[in-house]
C-alpha cells in the first residue's frame, strides 16, 4: 500500500504530525511495547557523561526526550525545536520552555551555539540527511557531539518478522489508536530508506563529524548514532 507522504515533502510530513500530536506519545508506548522509555533513558545518560551547558533537542516533537534530558541534565540550558507547532503546544503542555519553530533545513541559530545536538526519530523525515547533519555540524561548537536516535533494521531471521510488523500490523493498531493508519505506513517505509550501520557512520564522516560511533538497542530495532563535531584545525587540513 502507497502512501502520501513522502520524506521530499515536508508540508506533507508537518500536516502528518500535526494530525498525530495529541495521541502521538501514546501510540509510541503502545506500539513499542513500552521499551521506548529505556531509549530515551539511555539517550539522557550519554548526553549527561558529556556534561553540556547548552543542549538542542532537533525534531523535539512532543518534547517527551527533552523532557528525559532536563530530568539528567538539570544544570544545561535546553531549546527545543521542531518545524510542527502543534508538536510543540504537547511540548508546552509538559512544562518545556525555550520551545522554537525552526526547519532542521535552515537552522536559525548562531554557530557554535551549542554543546550538544540531539535528533530522536527526526532526521529520518528530513529532506535531506547530508544536508541536515551540515547544519547541525555548524552550530555545535568544536568537539560538540551530536547523537541520532532512530529506528533500524534488526539482522539475521527476525528481520522478516519486524519488518513484517512495520508494514502490515504496526499500521493497523495504530489507525486505531490515532486515526491515521497512512502515517504509520509511512513510518516502516522510511525506515527502510534511512541509513543505517556504516553507512550512517561514513555519512556523519562526511558531514563535520569525526569518532561516530553505533550502538544497538533492544536487537538492533533502534541505533544510537553519536559523534564529535570537527574542531576547526581538522576542518583546515582536510580543505
Amino acid at each position: 500500500m502507497q502512501t502520501d507522504f513522502s520524506a521530499t515533502d515536508p508540508l506533507s510530513i508537518r500536516e502528518m504530525f500535526g494530525r498525530v500530536a495529541g495521541r502521538y506519545d501514546r501510540a509510541n508506548q503502545i506500539l513499542s511495547f513500552g521499551i521506548d522509555k529505556h531509549w530515551r533513558h539511555v539517550v539522557g545518560s550519554l548526553v549527561a557523561s558529556w556534561d553540556p551547558q547548552r543542549i538542542l533537542d532537533l525534531a523535539t516533537g512532543s518534547g517527551i526526550l527533552a523532557q528525559e534530558l532536563q530530568r539528567q541534565n538539570p544544570k544545561a540550558y535546553l531549546v527545543c525545536a521542531d518545524f510542527c507547532a502543534p508538536m510543540l503546544q504537547v511540548a508546552k503542555h509538559r512544562g518545556l520552555s525555550n520551545l522554537i519553530v525552526a526547519d532542521g533545513m535552515a537552522l536559525p541559530f548562531a554557530e557554535e551555539a551549542f554543546d550538544v545536538v540531539t535528533i530522536a526519530f527526526g532526521l529520518r523525515n528530513m529532506q535531506s540527511f547530508e544536508r541536515a547533519l551540515t547544519g547541525i555540524s555548524r552550530i555545535l561548537r568544536p568537539e560538540g557531539h551530536v547523537l541520532i536516535l532512530d529506528f533500524s533494521l534488526p539482522a539475521g531471521p527476525f528481520r522478516p518478522f519486524y519488518q513484517f510488523y512495520l508494514h502490515f500490523v504496526l499500521p493497523r493498531l495504530a489507525g486505531l489508536i490515532t486515526g491515521h493508519a497512512a502515517a504509520y505506513q509511512y513510518l516502516g517505509e522510511s525506515i527502510e530508506r534511512f541509513p543505517r550501520g556504516i553507512e550512517m557512520l561514513d555519512l556523519l564522516e562526511r558531514t563535520g563529524f569525526r569518532n561516530a560511533q553505533l550502538r544497538s538497542l533492544t536487537g538492533g530495532i533502534v541505533a544510537i548514532y553519536y559523534a564529535d563535531r570537527v574542531n576547526v584545525s581538522e576542518r583546515q587540513l582536510t580543505t
